[in-house]
């Protein structure tokens, strides 16, 4: 466990040297170094270190935000900010470290499990926001550190106010977003390291079986909601449900390609905006997932 580094008032022969550099500047330029000297305090008092973040907490990394970190500024969630902690676990494991492959791959299932309860409706998040996610390293790993810490961050520029959503939602809302991410999760989560399709059948009807069989709880959790739009899309979505069990039990490589591209096109998230509208959902489709469609 990092500790924080003790604070230290600024007093004595070094808080002497500042009144003196001030003395011999001009006055726009004195208020200048006065809040760049406010900022770097309240910035350094922001410090804490990685292993003590808690869910909800916003922060912004110090450095890249991808590689190794240690201390981060955590600051109000009204303030502009690059990331914010919507969930934890801890990964189970003896003393060896499991590999930094097998942990990234736990981190990215739980993650998305955390995330959605704490944000359910992924079309309401600001743009350029993203999951990832803070995990054990071989050495935090060898002094008993075992915790996930999840994230939603943006690459570039910032985001204000708080993505923790979920008591706002109605039961129903909560039915269609719980189905409806757990379609798009599964068809990602199960996406084939490869194009080659002929060579990857196999993978490739296994996703196909794994997008079906999500597409079937989905259509049942929608058979209880009431809604023009959403009885539309139901419709829409057992038909798609058909074409991936076709794919996932075609012969050979021209029946899996008929059957994919028909299911491929029925669960374009352009499908649902009636219906998410119909529910008071967000209705804008993300733009990572219009391009994936468009093309």
């Amino acid at each position: 466990m990092m500790t924080r580094a003790p604070y230290r008032s600024p007093r004595g022969p070094a808080a002497v040297a500042a009144l003196l550099a001030l003395a011999a500047v001009g006055c726009s330029e004195a208020a200048e170094v006065v809040d760049d000297a406010k900022d770097g305090a309240r910035k350094a008092a922001r410090q804490r270190s990685v292993f003590s973040l808690d869910v909800g907490d916003c922060y912004n990394p110090n450095g890249k935000a991808e590689g190794e970190a240690y201390l981060v500024e955590v600051v109000p969630c009204e303030e502009a900010h690059q990331g914010e902690v919507v969930g934890e676990f801890a990964v189970e494991g003896g003393p060896k470290h499991p590999g930094d492959e097998k942990i990234v791959g736990i981190a990215d299932e739980r993650c998305a499990a955390e995330a959605q309860r704490y944000a359910p409706d992924t079309w309401a998040l600001p743009a350029g926001v993203g999951l990832s996610h803070y995990t054990p390293t071989r050495e935090s790993w060898a002094t008993g550190d075992r915790a996930v810490s999840c994230t939603y961050t943006v690459e570039k520029g910032t985001f204000k106010g708080s993505l923790n959503t979920a008591k706002s939602f109605e039961p129903d809302q909560l039915t269609f977003l719980k189905g409806s991410n757990a379609v798009y999760e599964t068809l990602w989560a199960h996406q084939p390291v490869t194009d080659d399709v002929e060579g990857a059948l196999k993978d490739y009807k296994a996703q196909a079986e794994a997008v079906a069989a999500a597409l079937g709880t989905h259509v049942e959790g929608l058979g209880g909601i009431d809604g023009t739009e959403v009885g539309k899309l139901r419709a829409t979505l057992t038909q798609a449900a058909g074409q991936w069990e076709k794919a996932a039990n075609a012969p050979d490589a021209d029946a899996f390609y008929l059957a994919y591209d028909q299911a491929f096109t029925l669960i374009d998230p352009g499908k649902t905006v009636a219906a998410r509208k119909e529910l008071g959902l967000a209705t804008t489709v993300p733009a990572e997932d219009a391009e994936v469609w468009a093309s």
